[in-house]
């Protein structure tokens, strides 16, 4: 299906499929394998389940769902699975703001919309693009190891920004949080890298936190307390404001 064009009017084919394993994980998921095989041949049943269940956690973490990306010169699609825990004006990290030197803009200074993704460590850690464009930054920022579902974690924790350049110059700049047990931050791509929206980015090892910055103008289409899904779910679209409200059931 990985490619595959669907619409809204039938077009296309839907199967369910086993997801895939991250080949970053697979690595770990043999290891783990390895070890249960040894204590299994050792007759050391008390440990070998235990770890056999830890190789089955391993490759549900790093698992790679395929993704429909809803196509739409204005939609920011989601860059993560997972909850959406703050809202928030405030401005953009000064990394993706000053000039780098590069002689590519960043973001325009001055408070913007905030939507920050809260990742599990039962969620999909697969980020993925939220446009389609060039990648102008890529910034890495070591830091502390916070619960990421705090507000300074964005200031705090170690961290990745990542900000891509629209063809018309419309730019988007997200960021890559490392929370409690999170402790690697791995990317996908560089600077110059031209990426297609709902492509994979990078992930982030055992829970964590994304951050989107939203232009100047424009409001979110998701809620507070609401369930997204990497590549698929629209954010927001951009110039489109007005609230939206909703209700817990």
């Amino acid at each position: 299906m990985s490619g595959e064009i669907t619409d809204n009017r039938g077009r296309g084919d839907a199967a369910w499929h086993w997801p895939s394993v991250h080949p970053e994980g697979r690595k770990f998921g043999v290891i783990a394998a390895a070890v249960a095989a040894f204590f299994a041949f050792m007759a050391w049943e008390t440990l070998a389940w235990p770890i056999g269940f830890l190789t089955l956690g391993v490759l549900a973490f790093f698992r790679d769902p395929l993704r429909v990306t809803p196509q739409g010169e204005r939609f920011v699609v989601s860059p993560a699975d997972g909850l959406i825990t703050l809202i928030q004006k405030v401005d953009p990290p000064r990394e993706l703001v000053l000039d780098d030197g590069t002689g590519t803009a960043g973001l325009p200074a001055g408070p913007v919309t905030r939507v920050s993704i809260f990742m599990s460590v039962f969620d999909v850690h697969i980020n993925r693009a939220p446009i389609g464009g060039t990648v102008r930054r890529v910034v890495y920022i070591p830091g502390r190891f916070m619960n990421a579902d705090l507000d300074k974690a964005s200031d705090e924790n170690e961290r990745q920004h990542i900000l891509i350049e629209r063809a018309d110059g419309q730019r988007i700049g997200f960021t890559q949080i490392a929370g409690l047990v999170a402790r690697r931050i791995v990317p996908f791509v560089k600077p110059g890298d031209i990426l297609a929206a709902g492509q994979r980015v990078g992930l982030i090892r055992f829970g964590s936190r994304v951050d989107v910055y939203l232009p100047e103008g424009t409001e979110p289409r998701v809620l507070l307390g609401q369930r997204v899904i990497a590549g698929e779910t629209v954010l927001a679209e951009i110039g489109q404001q007005g609230l939206i409200e909703g209700v817990s059931q």
